[in-house]
């Protein structure tokens, strides 16, 4: 089958030129639509349920929200692991399915179980809902919204109303969340003493600014040829038409409006959360989430269109202030592969001319990296994996160019020596190749058996190395099937007519020094083995000293400090320590600006009490750090002056997806957490 193969693609020179250019047009688009990101997506399956619950505490966010919602859960298809957080006016409850399972189906499962949960939840809590479709690759777009002399609450309307409003219909957002700012509400404040005076209660006020906060629909009276529609307008529309509402009457039939009992004015939604900026105080935070799935370069992309058509249409001075970039990240990853992969190219086509000793042997060679990079890009487009650190750097072009060397340098040995005649030269090519393919096909088909147990790894283990294993697959696969066709094609259409076989400089030298050696280890055979089993005893006593990491810690470029305080810290004394964290950080000349985002978001995905601030540390290029700065020293210097300055909180360090990562996963922040179970927990 191999001969049979080779001696094809002989015959028919032009159809495999064809089939090379098709392949470069395929490989071509596959890229533009290949999907890029940092790293790898290795978040569970996982469907977040969130409930709001303002007025209750822990305990009873727990009994009356949280158990219900995970008993009804229970016993769901493919599903692997339930649990829960619950904190003051917030419970979240994460519903985790075996890999593999579709995301929308598991939604639509958990769907169908929230209406038993909703039965079981006490009147008067809002309704649980499903969060986002996302995952710990998400947050992909964190901005401010700053304006001259507007109040938190004019900041946080503008956001929710104008803003996230209109980003969440950009392609590829999911949705927009909210820290920080006031949530407007209007407040009616009753006055006791006037309530006793009018003998009326409370119920009867909430019941009146309830009935008289509708529009009624009363059908279509028919006049003069045409028809009117009948409406009854009630709703609300500011202070003006609250203080209005009827409560009740006098004895003589007199109105009692709100007015009279209470006064109404404008005021904010309890909170559970806030966010600060450069030690300025608070400011208002929006995060764009990407839909699972997406590419974050494009969704970026798109987001940074939608704000500058929103930012004319702000108020004046409102301006749109954007701190953390996902597609700062994903260049800087994509730049650091293609220089590896350029430089890696290069060095390989340099290494092949010096060993070949011919240049157009060298070049057809060389020719088969792009062509089996673009084969492996089809293949990750077609298995859905995305272009990251892990898959593309794993890329070795020395197994890439392993059969195509052996091919050429076989047929650059049997063309040598004479000028044969176009037919005798093509089956002299044919030759050359067939005995050579079954030895390339073999010698690959090891490589490719290596990788088998990283393609059978599952978990998070799997989401890891997979992709980074089907990626050289594919590539290596591909560079076999080019050795096999298009290298012999080539030969045939581009090597010289005449060639010497001789031996390049480096190759002579090689030899002059390998002759001695391998005479001496045949004249004493028990000396080499003993020097052989030495050095190996030396391995093992090495690797013993070798330290263990799942994976290299990928440097993200920024810093984000987990700031934990004691649980019974208010708001306001949250806020002020984030304030007097971020004056400390923003001493560091590497520091170009700090946000703090404390307690949950408007829709919970990152659920954190008012004890908790998560505090992003956006840095400098580091070409402006200062002279024998790194980021271990950065890190120790920050964590020294914050212990010093800011006392009463701990700190721990991480970076933004990182610490996302960890949080979906496991459910906790911290490298290393600990579970205490038992009917008492005292």
């Amino acid at each position: 089958m191999i001969d049979r193969l080779i001696d094809l693609s002989l015959r028919n020179r032009l159809a495999v030129t064809i089939a090379a250019v098709i392949l470069v047009i395929a490989g071509s688009v596959a890229l533009a639509r290949l999907p890029i990101d940092a790293m790898p997506d290795v978040t569970t399956v996982q469907v977040q349920i969130l409930t709001k619950a303002p007025a209750l505490g822990p305990l009873e966010v727990e009994q009356f929200i949280t158990r219900p919602v995970e008993n009804a859960m229970s016993g769901l298809p493919r599903l692997e692991q339930i649990r829960s957080v619950s904190r003051y006016g917030l419970s979240a409850v994460t519903v985790v399915f075996l890999d593999g399972t579709d995301i929308y189906w598991a939604r639509n499962l958990v769907e169908q179980r929230l209406a038993a949960a909703q039965e079981a939840i006490p009147a008067g809590i809002e309704r649980p809902e499903m969060g986002p479709i996302t995952t710990g690759l998400g947050e992909v777009f964190h901005f401010v919204v700053e304006g001259d002399g507007a109040s938190p609450m004019e900041l946080r309307t503008i956001l929710d109303w104008d803003i996230a409003y209109r980003l969440r219909s950009v392609p590829g957002v999911i949705e927009v969340n909210t820290w920080g700012g006031q949530a407007k509400q209007y407040h009616v404040l009753v006055d006791p003493g006037r309530l006793l005076a009018y003998r009326l209660s409370l119920p009867q006020v909430f019941e009146a600014i309830e009935r008289n906060n509708l529009n009624r629909g009363g059908g279509i009276i028919e006049k003069g040829g045409e028809g009117y529609v009948i409406r009854g307008e009630g709703m609300v529309a500011g202070i003006d038409d609250l203080e209005k509402v009827v409560v009740g009457t006098t004895g003589e039939g007199t109105p009692i409006l709100v007015r009279h009992i209470a006064e109404v004015r404008e005021g904010p939604m309890l909170r559970i959360g806030g966010a600060t900026r450069d030690g300025k105080g608070e400011t208002v935070v929006g995060m764009v989430l990407m839909l699972q799935g997406e590419n974050a370069r494009d969704v970026v992309a798109r987001v940074k269109e939608a704000l500058a058509e929103i930012a004319p249409s702000l108020p004046e001075g409102v301006r749109i202030v954007p701190f953390y970039d996902r597609q700062d990240l994903v260049s800087r990853v994509i730049a650091t592969v293609s220089q590896n992969l350029v430089e890696g190219g290069l060095l390989v086509v340099a290494v092949l001319f010096l060993l070949l000793g011919n240049l157009r042997g060298g070049l057809i060679v060389a020719s088969a990296i792009p062509l089996s990079m673009l084969v492996a890009f089809i293949g990750m487009v077609r298995a859905g994996i995305s272009g990251n650190l892990m898959s593309l750097g794993a890329i070795d072009f020395g197994l890439i160019v392993d059969g195509s060397v052996v091919m050429v340098e076989n047929i650059t040995r049997r063309l040598a020596g004479g000028d044969l005649p176009a037919g005798d030269r093509r089956a002299a090519i044919g030759r050359a190749a067939r005995e050579v393919g079954r030895p390339i096909v073999f010698a690959v088909g090891i490589i490719l058996i290596v990788y088998l147990p990283i393609l059978s790894l599952s978990g998070i283990e799997g989401k890891m190395f997979r992709p980074m294993a089907w990626t050289v697959v594919f590539a290596v696969a591909g560079s076999l099937l080019l050795s096999l066709t298009l290298v012999p094609v080539l030969c045939s259409l581009f090597l010289s007519r005449r060639i010497t076989e001789k031996e390049t400089w480096l190759l002579r030298q090689a030899h002059r020094a390998y002759g001695p050696a391998l005479r001496s280890s045949i004249a004493h055979p028990r000396a080499t083995a003993a020097v052989a089993a030495g050095v190996f005893a030396s391995s093992l006593g090495a690797a013993a000293l070798l330290g263990a990491e799942f994976v290299p810690r990928l440097d993200e470029g920024d810093i984000v400090i987990q700031a934990s305080r004691l649980p019974s810290v208010s708001l306001s004394q949250s806020l002020a320590s984030t304030t007097s964290i971020e004056t400390v950080l923003m001493t560091f000349p590497e520091v170009r600006t700090v946000v703090s985002r404390t307690g949950s978001p408007e829709v919970a995905t990152d659920v954190m009490g008012i004890d908790l601030t998560d505090v992003f540390v956006i840095l400098k290029p580091r070409r402006e750090w200062r002279r024998g700065m790194d980021r271990d020293r950065l890190v120790a210097a920050m964590h020294d002056a914050l212990e010093a300055a800011v006392p009463g909180n701990i700190f721990g360090f991480t970076q933004p997806i990182e610490m996302r990562f960890n949080e979906l996963i496991a459910g906790a922040r911290s490298d290393l957490a600990i579970k205490i179970f038992g009917d008492d927990l005292d």
